[in-house]
């Protein structure tokens, strides 16, 4: 009984330990921000990389969960013979949740995977400690743009994955299943607000989000062992510990705002 409580002990304090020192990468990381506007195309180059390189799963992954929200809200709505409001369940079920709850989870499967992979490789290969020996701030130069084009990127891809979610919904519902053209689009825009549906579901949580992804996947590659077993661990628990993250966040965030 004493070795089980003190292994979960020990296992309790290198989890706070570990989050005390992603805390401080962070707050390292946020104290260097000016750096960027010197050097912008930085940060240009890897929106490249983490959000138009994810493009691809966003846009088919946006058509096919529009598409299945599409033919189950008809079915759930055409009992009811209220078939004419799927553009408001599509809307809202993609604006509020599905779109940015989704588009960070396969950001994190995609692109954190990728930044942790890239970092960890560095620091395997020693280019991290050989920028520093040449007087180069690795957190300023490697990590910042990252961090900042992770935060530009997720809002971007969460309302492409929205939008296109919406003419998956359109094509199963009208094209498909018959409903009426007209009263798919006016029942969206009298029913989905800019404020509380768009601007909290789609905006504030991908950016929240995209904050929290991007910056679990510097640091565990930042702080990953320097051999190939040890960044093959950091990219696994970037993708665990994100998901987990966004899970969580969707709850308080969703709490707070449509309270």
């Amino acid at each position: 009984m004493m070795d089980f409580l003190a292994t979960i002990g020990r296992r309790s304090l290198a989890t706070f330990e570990r989050l005390g020192r992603g805390t401080l990468f962070l707050l390292q990381v946020c104290a260097r921000l000016g750096f960027l506007f010197s050097r912008p195309s930085l940060t240009l180059v890897q929106v490249w990389a983490v959000g138009v390189q994810s493009l691809v799963i966003i846009g088919v992954s946006g058509a096919f969960v529009g598409m299945v929200l599409g033919l189950q809200g008809y079915n759930t709505l055409v009992t009811f013979g209220t078939e004419e409001s799927l553009g408001v369940v599509v809307a809202k079920s993609l604006c509020r949740e599905l779109g940015p709850v989704l588009t960070a989870l396969l950001f994190a499967g995609r692109a954190g995977s990728a930044l942790t992979a890239e970092i960890g490789l560095m620091k395997a290969t020693e280019q991290i400690p050989a920028l520093e020996m040449m007087g180069v701030d690795p957190l300023r130069r490697l990590i910042v743009p990252r961090y900042v084009a992770g935060i530009i990127s997720m809002p971007l891809l969460a309302t492409i994955f929205t939008a296109i979610g919406i003419l998956g919904g359109y094509f199963c519902g009208v094209g498909l299943l018959g409903v009426d053209e007209g009263a798919f689009w006016s029942q969206m825009q009298l029913h989905t607000a800019l404020g509380t549906d768009i601007g909290n579901g789609v905006v504030v949580k991908s950016i929240v989000f995209g904050a929290v992804v991007t910056w679990i996947a510097l640091f565990e590659g930042f702080d990953a062992v320097p051999t190939s077993e040890g960044v093959s661990q950091a990219t696994t628990r970037t993708v665990v510990n994100s998901s987990l993250a966004v899970l969580a966040l969707d709850f308080v965030l969703t709490g707070l705002m449509f309270d």
